[in-house]
């Protein structure tokens, strides 16, 4: 296993997203820390040209500080909308997503299936910023058909795990709360109507555990079909992304049920919205450094 530090670190600094001299600090900021691997978003049109049109001062800085783009995620709401002008749309900016993931040498291209085409009275917990332990109240538009947006999200992810297998990459799906993949039985769902041997999921610890999964067991249930791991901790009353240790995840049933099924893909660190926030990223790479050691497991840095 490779351990690697999340984009929700830039996020947590700079904000929702982050400017591209920002982008440059944080590859920096992720360097002093110790670490060799990193994720890295396009987060809509102007963020994702943005990304693209700096990307040659962004891949010098990353070979300037011996740091690798592990996972790119294009955040491309439009990918699953039910206007297909807007999905056309999407799927233009996702191109340009696996363009730039090769670009700087990524794995693993991730999006995410998003909240549902619903009036959130209050915040959306995706779009605007990234907030957790929100109370969501919603309108349903009485013309919504979640049949009819099933059928996209599965065209839509059958198509993009495709697109992705082209250009030599694995894409991965995060179940998260508040979106329309939000726990395991239904990324599981999702894989068995898509078909696809390129898709997989990312086992993100904090949002399972707000879900009240019992996580080795979420474990059990995807075996390989997990692609890749994002850690954090809560105390499952929010989807919270607290440093390890700090709320009541059984991390030692998490890393023994991955040992049973061979995981050896990357784990990141996807902690943020905290205090403290370099002393938290150094206390958890420890806190897995002593774990994986006492299960014998191997863990990179």
């Amino acid at each position: 296993m490779v351990l690697n530090v999340c984009w929700l670190y830039a996020i947590s600094k700079y904000g929702y997203p982050p400017s591209i001299e920002s982008t440059l600090k944080v590859i920096d900021e992720i360097a002093n820390l110790g670490f060799s691997h990193m994720e890295l978003e396009g987060v809509g049109e102007e963020n994702m040209r943005e990304v693209y049109k700096h990307r040659h001062d962004i891949k010098r800085k990353l070979e300037e500080r011996g740091i690798k783009i592990m996972n790119f995620c294009p955040i491309l709401p439009e990918l699953v909308s039910m206007d297909e002008d807007k999905r056309r749309k999407g799927f233009e900016l996702y191109k340009l997503g696996l363009e730039l993931a090769n670009y700087f040498g990524a794995e693993l291209v991730q999006i995410d299936s998003f909240t549902p085409p619903l009036r959130f009275k209050g915040k959306n917990p995706y779009r605007e910023s990234i907030d957790y332990g929100l109370e969501l109240k919603v309108e349903i538009d009485p013309n919504f058909k979640w049949v009819e947006q099933w059928k996209v999200l599965v065209d839509t992810f059958y198509n993009t795990a495709e697109m992705a297998k082209e250009a030599g990459l694995k894409l991965c799906v995060e179940p998260r709360v508040g979106e329309m993949i939000s726990n395991t039985d239904s990324a599981l769902r999702l894989l068995d109507h898509v078909k696809s041997d390129n898709l997989g999921v990312v086992l993100d610890t904090g949002h399972l555990n707000a879900q009240k999964e019992i996580l080795p067991l979420s474990v059990e249930k995807l075996g390989d079909r997990i692609f890749y791991l994002h850690v954090s901790d809560n105390d499952g009353k929010t989807n919270e992304h607290l440093g390890l240790g700090r709320g009541n995840i059984d991390w030692e049933g998490v890393f023994s049920a991955l040992k049973k099924h061979g995981f050896d893909g990357y784990v990141g660190l996807d902690i943020g919205k905290i205090p403290n926030l370099d002393e938290e990223i150094i206390r958890s790479k420890e806190f897995l450094i002593d774990l994986t050691k006492r299960l014998k497991m191997d863990l990179r840095i």
